[in-house]
């Protein structure tokens, strides 16, 4: 993000958020620590003749967002979230100047959260080293998260209800280094069932889902994941071979909004899958439909993939996710 001038932000792009308002509007920036939660490629101007408050993208970041942030943000809730993201990006605890510089909090202020934190076990004191750290409190959070699996609860509805529409069988899947793991599966009455199973691990750049997922990483990562060509493994002998050809096939997935495989998992069946984005537009997973590939015509195909990204895009609304408009 930019430098503070003044009472405001100046954001990348030239606009700027102006904060000098006595108000506590929870949408304004001037509560600061909420741009260290909103900023996913995104920044923050006022708009005459329409809501006080709306969102641009910023063209250092893609895809692009056009989401609207919830209205009832309170701001002293934003702050303390933001220092506990910060936390959890650090490699090492952290002094408290550094916090209060990069959240973008007063001194006395990240003091104050961070005394409150540590009673409650979230954040942990380290005087010999004057630094904070995470806390075991955090820790139980992200357990219970495991735990509880709110994400495959909020996704089974949805993917039941994919399957009622397109009459294939429909599944979730995460990557994991450079495989898939497929965490639900729902089946189609009458339609066998697929390699796909949950539990079932598969090479990423094979599976619709991973492409999917891989086309929006940054292109680093990716290089990160598929160093050379002995990463790219083969089921059937078809498939990219060489990261050259994986970039190219994950450049036509962002032209068409979703990912399609022909035969490359399983001959004979074709999937189309699409990215659940989280709230920094980060992919999270990917949704499929699988069908036969000769019985289906361009209309049949543009069909499933229509109501696959539809189901992406509600799966990212009920995981707080942010959606992408299409190029």
């Amino acid at each position: 993000m930019g430098p503070e001038t003044g009472n405001g932000h100046d954001f990348a792009g030239g606009e700027r958020a102006d904060t000098n308002n006595n108000g506590h509007s929870p949408m304004k920036p001037q509560a600061r620590g909420v741009r260290e939660i909103i900023r996913a490629g995104s920044v923050w101007y006022p708009r005459r003749g329409g809501p006080r408050w709306s969102e641009i993208p910023d063209s250092r970041f893609t895809p692009p967002l056009v989401y609207a942030r919830p209205m009832s943000i309170v701001p002293a809730a934003a702050q303390v979230l933001a220092v506990l993201r910060y936390l959890a990006r650090q490699a090492v605890p952290v002094p408290a100047a550094a916090i209060s510089r990069d959240v973008g909090l007063p001194r006395s202020t990240t003091y104050h959260l961070l005394d409150t934190l540590a009673a409650d076990g979230f954040v942990v004191h380290l005087p010999e080293e004057r630094r904070y750290g995470l806390g075991v409190s955090a820790f139980e959070l992200a357990s219970g998260y495991q735990r509880q699996a709110p994400f495959q609860r909020l996704a089974r509805a949805p993917l039941a209800a994919l399957v009622d529409r397109t009459g294939h069988n429909a599944n979730l899947a995460v990557l994991h280094g450079r495989e898939v793991i497929y965490v639900i599966e729902e089946r189609a009455p009458g339609r066998p069932p697929l390699v796909s199973e949950v539990g079932v691990r598969l090479p990423a750049h094979l599976t619709a889902s991973g492409r999917a997922v891989l086309a929006l990483l940054p292109p680093a990562q990716v290089r990160a994941i598929f160093p050379d060509r002995s990463a790219f493994v083969q089921r059937h002998g078809v498939g990219p071979t060489s990261l050259t050809a994986l970039r190219g096939l994950l450049a036509q997935v962002r032209r068409r909004g979703y990912a399609t495989e022909e035969g490359e998992v399983t001959p004979g069946l074709s999937s189309v899958a699409a990215p659940v984005l989280d709230h920094h537009a980060h992919p999270i997973a990917g949704v499929s439909v699988t069908f036969p590939g000769e019985s289906a015509d361009e209309a049949e195909r543009d069909r499933i993939a229509g109501h696959v990204a539809q189901t992406a895009r509600e799966l990212t609304r009920r995981v707080g996710g942010v959606t992408t408009a299409r190029r």
